[in-house]
């Protein structure tokens, strides 16, 4: 099953399963998603439930997040992450800390989704990864899934979670298809949120990653397993809440660590993973610095020779791998 299938599903199963659920986003209900992540929706829940709208993602977010006050169960695409921009007030100063400024009365249950980092040939103001700005919020709890079965059931528990959750997809995974384990298919499958899974087990280094960046690890490990290292692949899924003992349990086995993502280096997802290791018990079980490896310090540039060089590539890993190692 693809991703964008796996995602299509949960939807379903969301909308079919609550009545107060609904979606709502550009482009959603009659042109089936711009990415078709809502493809058959519309048909089958009708446009009170499955709602295009105007492009103005300040109005929509405020109105989501309206309803959600209410008690109903928004799920608000937007067409990509970037234009999360637009509606960031409400996304932080309504949805995330109204819960806390209301003493606990008013639960803001609402799920904020699309598509999030780079993509290919968009350049600048589209390929950025808001990993790290969301999960820098009190209030928002923050997803960010890597394969078909991370993305069903990460959704799926997000649209259930009475607080707002950022969903981060990535679009560049649409189109991938994952093995599905038959508990996935379910209507019940469910993912909590804030356990990370380990993609690969392995004794020397830990590969600390999530979205897309699992699978350039993935094929970096797999290099690297052909002279002999072998790489513990941990997929976060979930970046607010961080899996705090899960990372310190891997790093107390491995005693090395590469953090992997597609953010900038300053103040990064990596950089969090860092300072939690740097804090924990974790520390004693170091046997070299941790390493990041990053989207390059600059905007995205828009010639695809240099896209590629300013994102991580399994080659990248591999150097920072062999760095920790100390080997050539």
């Amino acid at each position: 099953m693809t991703v964008r299938d796996a995602l299509n599903s949960a939807l379903d199963e969301e909308l079919k399963r609550d009545e107060k659920v609904f979606l709502m986003g550009e482009e959603v209900a009659q042109y089936d998603g711009a990415y078709k992540v809502s493809k058959g929706l519309l048909n089958k829940y009708g446009d009170k439930r499955v709602i295009d709208t105007p492009i103005t993602e300040m109005g929509f977010a405020g109105l989501a997040v309206g309803a959600a006050m209410a008690g109903l169960k928004p799920i608000v695409e937007f067409m990509t992450f970037n234009f999360s921009m637009q509606a960031i007030d409400q996304v932080i100063n309504s949805a995330a800390k109204t819960y806390y400024m209301s003493a606990g009365k008013v639960p803001v249950n609402i799920v904020f989704r699309g598509p999030n980092g780079a993509a290919a040939g968009v350049a600048a103001q589209h390929s950025q990864c808001f990993g790290a700005w969301y999960a820098h919020c009190p209030g928002l709890k923050v997803v960010s899934p890597y394969s078909s079965e991370d993305a069903k059931g990460l959704l799926k528990a997000a649209i259930r979670d009475p607080n707002p959750v950022i969903c981060l997809e990535n679009e560049i995974l649409y189109g991938v298809p994952f093995e599905m384990s038959d508990e996935a298919l379910s209507d019940d499958f469910v993912l909590p949120i804030g356990k990370a899974k380990i993609e690969r087990e392995g004794d020397h280094i830990s590969l600390i990653t999530h979205s897309r960046y699992v699978g350039v690890c993935l094929d970096a490990a797999e290099e690297l397993a052909g002279k002999g290292i072998e790489c513990e692949v941990v997929n976060l899924r979930s970046l607010r809440p961080l899996d705090e003992e899960t990372i310190i349990k891997s790093v107390q086995k491995t005693g090395h660590v590469v953090t992997v993502d597609g953010g900038w280096p300053q103040y990064g997802v990596g950089a969090e993973i860092s300072a939690l290791v740097a804090e924990s018990s974790a520390f004693n079980y170091l046997d070299a610095p941790i390493l990041r490896v990053t989207g390059a310090d600059v905007p995205m540039p828009y010639a695809k020779s240099l896209e590629a060089l300013a994102l991580p590539q399994p080659f990248n890993v591999i150097k920072a791998v062999k760095r920790s190692l100390n080997v050539s």
